[in-house]
């Protein structure tokens, strides 16, 4: 069920201590598919931005996008699945990090926030 999954990802969130502040919305299409995105901001005053659409029967996710920003809004890094750089072995997923492209598996917003924890030290 949807409401399963977005409970989760609140509970990612809730077990990374960096967090100062969390912004969530959510919206169920169904039972099973719906839609969340949320900012956070860390106590760098780095911001993660995220979006999901999801399917709870389905592993992939129909959509998603975590931007990753400084403090001036400047972009660190985002990962999504828009699907526009077919060259990429990984196709339609992706990392932009600053001005390139690199090849990425689907991640999950817990490596995410694992990410951020280990550029934050």
């Amino acid at each position: 069920m949807i409401e399963a999954y977005f409970l989760q990802l609140e509970q990612v969130i809730q077990e990374f201590p960096n967090c100062r502040f969390v912004t969530i919305t959510k919206k169920s299409y169904n039972t099973k598919q719906g839609y969340i995105s949320g900012s956070i901001i860390f106590e760098t005053n780095n911001r993660l931005d995220f979006v999901e659409v999801k399917h709870s029967d389905v592993k992939q996710k129909i959509k998603y996008r975590y931007q990753y920003m400084d403090e001036n809004q400047q972009m660190i890094f985002r990962y999504d699945n828009a699907p526009h750089h077919h060259d990429i072995e990984t196709f339609p997923h992706h990392k932009h990090e600053r001005e390139d492209i690199k090849v990425s598996p689907e991640p999950t917003l817990h490596q995410i926030l694992l990410e951020i924890a280990l550029l934050q030290r």
